[in-house]
């Protein structure tokens, strides 16, 4: 009888495909909503462009496979072949393109052409064109996966963004988590391309927005390439070389022109009549503008702003706009409009400088003043400070910028922005009048209040911090949602204020903002801006910059898990803060190195490194900086099994913090402080820290270290046999490292869940979590982590009688650890492979792997570790009868126990040492091994262990009995 498999899973995104069998059961985490929005409005006065939105839609409209185009699966159906990933995790290759495999024999058939290039000069309508034709296909339902837009800024040198910034924010918009953003453009374009082409598969198809780009080099990575995902782009230049239909923009057409200024303002004068009733002048005002939507557009706006305003006098004073003109070329900044016609170039400048003739000479300085802002928006407040005017006085300005459509409204109200191309008009006109706008002094200003704002917010991010400046906000949330607004000026601020000659704020920033980029983990943009930090240092001549911005960029490495760039780095920092002489600095720094050490797993050295920290702090008195070093410390103690002086350490650190007043310090030392309590045997005390350490990160608002406690406290309360709280633990662990976009942590507590669902003989959920964990580890470059997951998955498959697969993912473990070169994890995966062998009755081979685990966690000096292999060894030797062997395995296992100290494992070690010199016939020896072994277990609270102790014993005399006897 034939039987099939069928796969079909509904409620989420999935990256790949998924497993098939019987009776297997695949439960997956809640849906990721991917942030994709809605493009930018369109203008409800769009006229003269219907047959190019024609064009336009055509190459935008899904294809039926009888036109040659790639039909989306419908919602829900995975594809075949690979491994189910859920939302915002990565893709894997081997992926089958949307609408399946190309027929085979003859030629394959050309993809339909989905994208579309329109050009023109600045200001024709290419923007509004694309609007219009991204909101037609939503209505039309053509694209259920949103829009990605972005504004590349192509011909604005100072705000140019490259693809590597867009798909770091795109990436984000679906769903792919910070940790998981590749550091390079190449690596984002690949991802992106992989993500497009599963969200088509899945039936929700994106369409791309890429307005005003520059070349075919900045747009050609943005550009999706699966033949199903849609993109427009817009530039002023031709891009031919994209393999898209072009599309040339022109100027519109007179009567098209008057069309468009008539609705424009109808818009903002229902009713309002001069244009129709003026028909002439009006086509003569049309005509003067070039047939430019973008003049068209701001010449309606004075119209609308002055009811007294007739369309004769517009067209009085463009008629005698030459000789600005001419002083107006845009040939050097806007290299496209070089090849344009004169008419049409100077329209653009014609408009803009008629709009800025009509401001009072208040409005005109802050017009002047705002291009100085080096980011996408600016506040009232911000704009203010740059132009040194009261808050209401700036805010009435700035409403009459914006009447006048010099300036728009932003992204939340008493927000502003510039459109690129009168952002460098006003630009022209600041420059010009720099001396009489004091516009050095107003950049100064400016790049000051950012820097003194990120401080006070900081205050509230940092416990240790006082200052009276933190009065400028009320309290961390306050501060927090600052920041989170104004980030992208205080990012943009760290390189223009580099290239404007404000080094030292190059340099502060970065170090400034570190607890929030912590916080909000932004860990690429630390590397980047810290960087910057870096050279602004250096440039400066400062020695001692460098040095903390070099330790600063060591943190923002390890966190990447850029491990080796991380040491290399802090030690670098080690050395000039050394010669530098500040010592707390050069203390700080060696903590940064010791994690790094840790990171890497070459703990010797950490423990070194951490200690030479301490002392430092101790001898300059910096009892918070002691109390960081001590708590790493800890953390790295742990590691070796040095648990006593891990505790030590761990409480130290806390009391330290608590002295200092840093709760969130002291939260973290609690966290690490309840590790250590876990396993030296402790795991009540460790839940009572981990509880009070979730509660404090929970108040202070950092949900990531929140979900660190939570993932610690699952596993403390599965220890004490709360299964259903530990389950618990794990999931909210794992919604906080969702939340927070934490790919690595993430995979840490779907690892743990997995476990947990094991322990509670949820076996095929346990099964499934384990795989995603593998897959997360992989994604995020964490080849131990993978291996670690590998182990659990072998364990949980052994569970489920799955043993040949057990034992293929063991020997994967193996063979990751040994490529990585971590000998005692390879220990770790020979010990479980052993296990499993043994499950399948290959015992010479789990003799043999036992053996070599033993050896290995020998060479590493993990003699906890060993003992646990000779005790396996001892258990597989009994099942051949080699009976010597076995004697010899034990008493290995039961001294190493008893060297760590391990009372309970020392016991377990007895009874299976009794057992064998029972099989040897060695009875009385084996009689007083199993009764020492008792005495442990009662002694230690395990009655259930003492019972089978027992029951041992009294199969042994049974046996000696039987022997004597006979």
């Amino acid at each position: 009888m034939t039987r099939s498999s069928h796969n079909e899973i509904n409620g989420g995104l999935f990256f790949s495909a998924v497993i098939q069998g019987r009776n297997i059961t695949l439960q997956l985490p809640p849906q990721v909503i991917p942030a994709l929005h809605a493009p930018p409005a369109p203008s409800p006065a769009f006229t003269g462009r219907a047959d190019d939105l024609r064009v336009v839609l055509d190459t935008l409209a899904p294809r039926p496979p009888a036109e040659g185009g790639l039909v989306p699966p419908t919602e829900g159906t995975a594809p075949i072949g690979g491994t189910a990933l859920v939302d915002g995790m990565a893709p894997v290759s081997g992926m089958a393109p949307a609408g399946g495999a190309p027929p085979t024999g003859g030629a394959v058939p050309a993809p339909a052409v989905v994208v579309t290039a329109v050009g023109g000069m600045g200001g024709v309508g290419k923007t509004e064109l694309a609007l219009q034709a991204a909101h037609t296909a939503l209505r039309m339902g053509w694209f259920p996966g949103g829009v990605l837009f972005a504004d590349l800024f192509g011909y604005d040198t100072a705000r140019r963004r490259d693809p590597g910034q867009i798909l770091d924010g795109w990436l984000r918009d679906m769903g792919v988590p910070n940790e998981h953003i590749p550091s390079t453009p190449q690596d984002r374009a690949r991802l992106y391309t992989s993500v497009l082409a599963v969200y088509a598969q899945k039936g929700r198809r994106i369409l791309v927005v890429i307005d005003n780009a520059s070349s075919h080099e900045q747009v050609r990575p943005l550009l999706p390439s699966d033949g199903v995902t849609a993109a427009i782009v817009t530039s002023r230049h031709t891009l031919g070389m994209l393999s898209a239909r072009l599309l040339d923009l022109d100027v519109l057409a007179p009567a098209d022109a008057v069309t468009l200024l008539e609705r424009t303002l109808q818009v903002s004068r229902l009713g309002d009549r001069r244009i129709t009733d003026h028909p002439e002048t009006a086509l003569t005002l049309a005509r003067l503008c070039g047939g430019l939507p973008l003049a068209l557009r701001i010449v309606a706006a004075l119209l609308a702003v002055d009811p007294t305003c007739s369309p004769a006098e517009i067209v009085a004073r463009l008629s005698g706009a030459d000789s600005r003109l001419e002083q107006m070329e845009y040939d050097t900044d806007l290299p496209v409009d070089a090849a344009a016609d004169p008419p049409y170039r100077f329209a653009v400048s014609a408009t803009l400088d008629l709009s800025y003739q009509h401001l009072v000479p208040e409005q005109a300085r802050l017009f002047r003043l705002l291009p100085l802002n080096p980011g996408p928006e600016i506040s009232t407040d911000a704009a203010a400070i740059l132009a040194g005017l009261e808050h209401a006085a700036a805010r009435r300005l700035l409403e009459g910028l914006a009447r006048a459509h010099l300036i728009e409204r932003g992204s939340a109200y008493g927000r502003w922005r510039m459109h690129d191309l009168v952002r460098l008009f006003a630009d022209r006109y600041g420059r010009a009048h720099a001396g009489p706008d004091e516009r050095v002094s107003a950049l100064t200003t400016l790049l000051e209040y950012y820097l003194s704002g990120a401080i006070a917010a900081n205050g509230h991010l940092d416990d240790t911090f006082d200052d009276p400046v933190t009065d400028a906000f009320p309290g961390r949330d306050e501060a927090l949602a600052w920041l989170d607004v104004e980030y992208p000026n205080l990012a943009a601020a760290v390189p223009f204020a580099a290239g404007n000659g404000h080094h030292l704020i190059a340099w502060a920033l970065p170090m400034v903002l570190a607890k929030f980029f912590g916080w909000r983990r932004l860990l690429n943009d630390r590397v980047t801006l810290t960087g910057h930090a870096l050279h602004a240092a250096r440039h400066l001549g400062n020695r001692h910059g460098e040095g903390t911005a070099l330790s600063h960029l060591g943190i923002a490495l390890r966190q990447l898990r850029r491990f080796d760039e991380a040491i290399s780095t802090c030690r670098q920092a080690v050395r000039i803060l050394r010669e530098t002489g500040d010592r707390n600095g050069e203390g700080q720094a060696l903590s940064n190195l010791g994690d790094a050490l840790w990171e890497a797993r070459h703990f010797d050295e950490a423990i070194t490194t951490h200690r030479q920290s301490v002392e430092i702090h101790r001898e300059t008195n910096d009892r918070h900086g002691e109390a960081s070093a001590l708590n790493s410390l800890g953390d790295v103690l742990q590691e070796v099994r040095r648990f006593d002086e891990a505790i030590t350490a761990h409480r130290q650190a806390a009391h330290l913090y608590r002295e200092t007043g840093d709760r969130h310090g002291e939260a973290g030392a609690l966290n690490s402080l309840g590790n250590a309590l876990g396993r030296t045997g402790h795991p009540g005390e460790a839940i009572t820290a981990y509880r009070q350490a979730a509660r404090v990160f929970y108040e202070t608002g950092d949900r990531h270290s929140e979900g660190a406690a939570l993932n610690n406290l699952g596993g403390a309360l599965r220890v004490v046999g709360a299964l259903d709280e530990a389950v618990t633990a794990h999931r909210h662990a794992l919604r906080v490292f969702e939340e927070t976009h934490d790919r690595h942590s993430e995979g840490v507590a779907t690892n743990n869940l997995g476990s947990i669902l094991r322990e509670v003989g949820a076996l095929d959920e346990a099964v499934t979590a384990h795989r995603q964990a593998i897959d997360i580890y992989h994604e995020t470059g964490d080849r131990h982590g993978e291996a670690q997951a590998l182990i659990n998955l072998g364990i949980a498959l052994s569970q489920a009688r799955r043993f040949d697969e057990a034992v293929t993912t063991h020997r994967q473990a193996i063979d990751i650890y040994h490529e990585t070169g971590d000998r005692h994890g390879e220990a770790q995966a020979l010990n479980n492979l052993g296990i499993a062998l043994g499950q399948v009755k290959r015992f010479d081979q789990a003799i043999a792997t036992h053996r070599q685990a033993a050896t290995f966690y020998h060479e590493t000096g993990d003699r906890y570790g060993e003992a646990g292999a000779l005790t396996n060894l001892g258990n597989a030797l009994l099942q051949v009868m080699r009976s010597a062997e076995a004697v010899a395995a034990c008493r290995q296992a039961t001294d190493a126990y008893r060297e760590t100290g391990d009372r309970h494992g020392e016991a377990k070690a007895l009874g299976n040492l009794g057992i064998a010199l029972g099989q040897a016939g060695r009875f009385d020896e084996a009689i007083a091994a199993v009764r020492g072994a008792a005495v442990i277990f009662r002694e230690t609270g395990d009655r259930h262990s003492e019972s089978i102790a027992t029951n041992i014993l009294g199969r042994i005399l049974e046996a000696q009995r039987s022997t004597d006897g006979s």
